[in-house]
Parts: structure tokens; sequence; C-alpha cells
């Protein structure tokens, strides 16, 4: 909390015979210099800079993202996988800490499994969006911006869910660093009546069309198929191979 320039607060202090700062750091608040500390350890994690595009048809949903992890400004690996199974027929990317994804992701697993023991049935993909945005509002997983796709008795969804828990359902999205270039992408190529191959093919240009410009994103493609029989993910270095 920041003390205001103003007198506002002398005049406080004198109205109780005490000229201290009433304005003054709270309980657990740290001073300017403790609290640059913390800043610059969070920003020396593990980060995915990351391009994810999500993109949904009549069959199913396309999940796709880079693999590409960073470290500052070193490449901190090449080979991560951004998009993961976390439902029967429901499917995760991650953008942004890639602890707090993993735990995220562990979390949203167990979660499903403990719902299907109890219920007998599978989660529905806006009970499981509504989870997932309430995990994210908890803010135990700072900083994750992921992609839900899945498919459930009404058809096929995407999710676009922001770090803070806010929730939308959409035909295409996109999250990461990457992300304006992949929009054009898809606003260009993307039609109500994709095939879930011609899907794959457009997730896959506009993946490609960031790693070529966004320096946080590279080094290939995770390409998740969602459909009513389950989730299939693959892996390719060179993005050409799905054009």
């Amino acid at each position: 909390m920041r003390t205001p320039t103003s007198g506002f607060a002398d005049e406080l202090g004198q109205r109780d015979g005490d000229n201290s700062n009433v304005f003054g750091p709270e309980l657990g608040e740290f001073s300017g210099e403790g609290h640059q500390s913390g800043t610059d350890a969070d920003d020396a994690g593990m980060k995915t800079g990351t391009t994810t595009v999500g993109l949904k048809t009549d069959e199913g949903v396309v999940l796709a993202t880079d693999m590409r992890a960073s470290l500052g400004n070193m490449v901190s690996s090449k080979d991560v996988q951004k998009v993961e199974e976390i439902h029967p027929t429901g499917a995760l990317t991650i953008a942004g800490s890639v602890s707090a994804a993993q735990n995220l992701i562990s979390s949203l697993q167990a979660e499903v499994r403990l719902y299907e023991a109890r219920r007998g049935e599978d989660m529905s993909m806006q009970a499981l969006s509504t989870l997932t945005g309430n995990f994210l509002r908890s803010g135990a997983f700072l900083i994750v911006s992921p992609i839900l796709g899945g498919v459930d008795d009404e058809g096929s969804h995407i999710y676009s869910i922001d770090a803070l828990g806010g929730t939308t359902e959409e035909e295409y999205t996109v999250t990461g660093s990457g992300s304006q270039f992949a929009l054009g992408v898809l606003e260009q190529h993307y039609e109500d009546d994709l095939s879930l191959d011609e899907a794959e093919e457009v997730a896959a240009r506009a993946i490609k069309s960031a790693v070529e410009r966004d320096l946080a994103s590279g080094n290939g493609i995770n390409v998740a198929v969602v459909t009513e029989d389950g989730v299939d993910v693959s892996k390719y270095k060179d993005i050409d191979q799905l054009l």
C-alpha cells in the first residue's frame, strides 16, 4: 500500500497525538527492497512464453501449442508438452508459469476422477470450465491462462479462461505471448463447417505464424484432437508435417 503524497496522513497522525505514518506497511507487506526481490524471484521461474490455440468443430475440438519454455531471455526447454488430457473427453492447454500450470492440471485431473467416482458419470464441460475458473480465482495457480476444450452430451466446447478465472465459451480462441499472430490466422481461415483434419491444419498454420514472429514460441507443435471417443495428443518437431 503506497503512502499518500498529500498532507492527509500527517493530519490523521496529529489527531491521535502520533505523527507516525498511519498508512505504513500492513501485516505481511514487504518493504520496497523486499518486494523487489520477490518480484525478481518470480520472474526467474520457468515460464511458457507460449502460443496456444483452440478450435471447435461439429466432430470435436482441436487444441495446439508450441513446445518452448523460457527462463528470462533464455530458452530453458525445447520439448514442453503444453496440452494435457484432464478428462476422458477433455484437454487443457497451458500458458504462463510452468509450476502453477502443472499443479492446476494435477488438481483438475484429481477432481474429475473424484466426480466420476462419486456420481458414476463424467463431468460436463460446463462444470469443468466452472471448476477451472474457480481454481484460478482462488489465486493458488498464478499465473496461468489456459484453454479448455472437450466434448460432452451437448457437443463440442472451447472455453477461453483468463488468469483470474474469467470464462467465456468461444468458437476459437488463443492465449500466450504469440496470440496476436495466431489470432489473425484463425480470423482468416476458421469456418463453422471445418472437419477435424481441416481444423488441425488451421491450428498448425496459426502456431507457425506465431513461431515465426514471437521469440517465446517455437521448437515444434503439440496437437490434441478431442472427440467423443477420447483425447489423442501428438507431437511434431516440424510444423510443416501438418500443412
